[in-house]
């Protein structure tokens, strides 16, 4: 679900101000057949305050802040599948608040090399949550059949944003966007599930902190 030599093209433009991704959404319900997903749920939990010293900053963000090298580096690697991404976001604590962090978190994503997004693409083939079992057979039949076919050309998982959809609308989301992007060229499709992936990262790392 989730090919030669400098298949990961050149750092695209950085967005001025990035808005903040929501949180990943893991459904607990799907039948072990249902093709998993790489997205992103429009739903944030409230923010959580620290205690004195640190009254602006959620109490995810300070944990993440004070945790030992080793342990936040295996929480951000959790995060990003890329183990150089998840170091350098490690050693760059502390963060002063969400939106530094996730400003870090987009600045090491657009820095990933090829074998770093590699990697990474690879890791979600295990982190992927199913999408909701809405739909039909029918339906949920041509998704298997577009991620086999998105996986045979490309060699990777489908990672997509679905932030603001709403649960019913998500397979068809799923499936339009597979559809589309199979008609990538692989330098054009592996840029796309780069910026996806970043996406996805911040949705993670917003319901970190804010944890």
């Amino acid at each position: 679900m989730f090919p030669a030599s400098q298949l990961f093209p050149s750092r695209r433009p950085r967005p001025a101000t990035p808005a903040p991704s929501r949180p990943v959404n893991r459904s607990p319900e799907l039948s072990s057949d249902t093709p998993a997903v790489t997205a992103v749920s429009p739903h944030l939990p409230p923010q959580s305050r620290g205690q004195a010293g640190g009254a602006d900053r959620p109490t995810g963000l300070i944990s993440l802040n004070d945790a030992p090298p080793a342990a936040a580096e295996a929480t951000f690697i959790s995060m990003c599948g890329s183990r150089r991404w998840a170091l350098r976001m490690a050693a760059h604590r502390p963060y002063p608040d969400v939106d530094s962090l996730l400003a870090a978190a987009d600045e090491a994503g657009y820095d990933l090399a090829p074998a770093d997004l590699t990697e990474a693409l690879a890791a979600e083939a295990a982190a992927t949550a199913p999408l909701p079992p809405r739909g039909g057979l029918a339906a949920h039949t041509a998704l298997r059949a577009a991620h086999a076919a998105y996986e045979a050309r490309f060699g990777h998982v489908f990672v997509v944003a679905l932030d603001g959809f709403h649960p019913d609308e998500l397979l068809d989301q799923v499936l339009v966007g597979i559809r589309a992007r199979l008609g990538n060229d692989p330098d054009e499709e592996r840029a796309t599930a780069a910026d996806q992936l970043r996406k996805v990262t911040r949705g993670r790392l917003t319901r970190l902190a804010h944890g």
